[in-house]
């Protein structure tokens, strides 16, 4: 006898709990059709992840309830494991359900509440503590819930009550290096009792968070036996036949900047698809950072959605002009060029008495950005598409952006994306197709605000800035431990200043997409009214 189990890898949306439901139910369908025996679905599926302070209301548990109650009327003919909240003699968990024949057999609270990185659940919901067993023709399964099976503890009392097989449902969003980090896990969880793990992840964008999907199976050795692709939703087959999973699909690895560029892209498409915003806008300045957004933008809305500008200055170069009229033309989408002098006039003229005796200085370059900001904003009021900004990790570390400048705008696309990472992925971009002209890629970054101005006037080369963001910011290395590692003390400490002070920028920044293990959002903290300095 054999037990078949479909993985279901669903696009949830927060909030969305008859369309969620109705996921579930088509995929319990499809899976039936499939000849399963039991479809398991992502975390709290029924109402997305996460649903943050949602849960804090005593009406949200009730909606709830009454769409579990809905979806659990319209399955039949295979039972299915739901992630969903539920409230219970006052306290609050994170739950799973297994439903059979149209009724709720039983339900499962999750044991570890992660409260680190993104997770804050210790916030909203109670810890359970009985381990769940269910018998499903002739195999006893466990089921876990995430952050469960990251630490020993519940998959132990799974196999303490008999199981012989684990389920976990997962809402587990992406960083870099973390599947093979979920692998890693999973494969200490199965040394330690010998139970093979059936794996079934979200997938979607759900603000800064995108959700990889990348569900698996591992054998009663660690080894992989079903592996599937990123970022799709997608339903896949398990079967387990005499205690043994039998192989299944197996989805390619892809490259580092394959998958960081299709993370960008759902991002993107789940962003504005699911808050309803009929297009995009860019910004475009001749430079790579908005023609890796443009990019970006066009392959996940298609280029009848996407809108470029170009507001080029006295100052823009005529090759930042041939480079983004060349992409335009590459992409398909709209253009436009508007050119801001006359702004830049009408503001010095207005300007003149109080600037008097006055040098120039960032005052007049940080203007230019702010009109071409207005500008942005003016085409997305009167459109109601949304404007994609262009500042990358790099630059919103160090302050090297404007408030209501280039930073004005609904969503960061490359927020989390430092400037050596934007040239590779701009770099693999163009291996699919050649759309980023290369000039664009090998010419100097420049802001283009001044003449002959370029990034490197001020901040050290990129490898060096990134490294220094990266040991200081995501890896929490003291200024003393980078400058052990071989960096110019100098650079250090002008970098780590530029962060801190800079705080209060990134805190009025649009929401943008996690890539790294720590992004300027969810997981990063810091009080702008600081005065705590670093010794070194």
């Amino acid at each position: 006898m054999s037990l078949k189990i479909a993985i279901a890898q669903i696009n949830a949306t927060v909030g969305d709990l008859a369309g969620n439901a109705a996921r579930v139910l088509d995929f319990a369908e499809r899976a039936r059709a499939l000849g399963a025996d039991l479809l398991l679905t992502p975390e709290l599926v029924l109402c997305g992840y996460p649903p943050e302070d949602l849960l804090l209301r005593p009406d949200f548990y009730a909606a709830c309830e009454r769409e579990l109650d809905v979806l659990a009327a319209k399955l039949h003919g295979i039972a299915v494991l739901v992630g969903h909240p539920q409230e219970k003699d006052g306290r609050r968990y994170n739950a799973a359900t297994l439903i059979d024949d149209g009724r709720r057999v039983v339900t499962y609270y999750k044991h570890r509440l992660p409260n680190y990185e993104v997770f804050d659940e210790e916030r909203y919901f109670d810890s359970g503590a009985a381990p769940c067993v269910v018998m499903l023709k002739g195999v006893r399964c466990g089921v876990n819930i995430c952050a469960d099976v990251w630490e020993a503890g519940a998959a132990d009392l799974a196999l303490e009550a008999g199981a012989e097989l684990l389920l976990v449902l997962n809402a587990s969003p992406y960083h870099l290096g973390k599947q093979k980090r979920r692998t890693d896990v999973l494969r200490e969880r199965v040394s330690a009792t010998g139970l093979p793990v059936i794996y079934a992840n979200l997938v979607g964008g759900q603000d800064e968070l995108v959700f990889d999907g990348a569900s698996f199976a591992l054998d009663s050795n660690g080894e992989v036996r079903c592996q599937l692709p990123q970022f799709e939703e997608t339903l896949a087959l398990v079967e387990m036949v005499g205690g043994k999973l039998i192989a299944g699909t197996i989805a390619p690895t892809q490259s580092i900047e394959a998958e960081v560029y299709q993370a960008l892209v759902v991002g993107v498409r789940d962003y504005l698809g699911k808050n309803g915003f009929p297009g995009a806008i860019i910004g475009l300045s001749g430079g790579i950072d908005s023609a890796l957004t443009l990019c970006i933008a066009v392959d996940a809305l298609g280029a009848d959605k996407v809108r470029a500008v170009m507001m080029p200055s006295p100052y823009t170069a005529d090759i930042s002009l041939e480079d983004s009229r060349e992409m335009v033309r590459l992409l398909g989408v709209r253009y436009d060029e508007i050119a801001i002098a006359p702004a830049m006039d009408i503001f010095a003229s207005m300007l003149e008495k109080e600037f008097a005796g006055l040098p120039a200085d960032t005052t007049e370059e940080n203007l230019q950005a702010r009109i071409r900001g207005m500008i942005l904003m003016a085409l997305s009021n009167k459109s109601g598409s949304l404007v994609l900004t262009t500042g990358n990790k790099s630059e919103m570390a160090v302050g090297y952006c404007t408030l209501y400048g280039d930073m004005a705008g609904g969503f960061a696309v490359i927020k989390d994306i430092a400037k050596t990472l934007v040239y590779r992925l701009s770099r693999w971009r163009n291996t699919l197709a050649p759309v980023i002209p290369e000039r664009i890629i090998t010419r100097p970054p420049s802001a283009e605000l001044k003449p002959d101005q370029t990034d490197q006037d001020s901040l050290p080369p990129y490898e060096v800035l990134d490294a220094i963001i990266e040991a200081y910011m995501e890896n929490d290395l003291s200024p003393r431990d980078i400058i052990a590692k071989g960096y110019a003390e100098a650079d250090v400490r002008r970098v780590v200043h530029l962060l801190k002070i800079s705080e209060y920028k990134r805190r009025q920044s649009p929401v943008g997409i996690r890539v790294t293990q720590r992004g300027f959002g969810k997981d990063w903290r810091y009080p702008i009214t600081n005065r705590y300095r670093d010794t070194y």
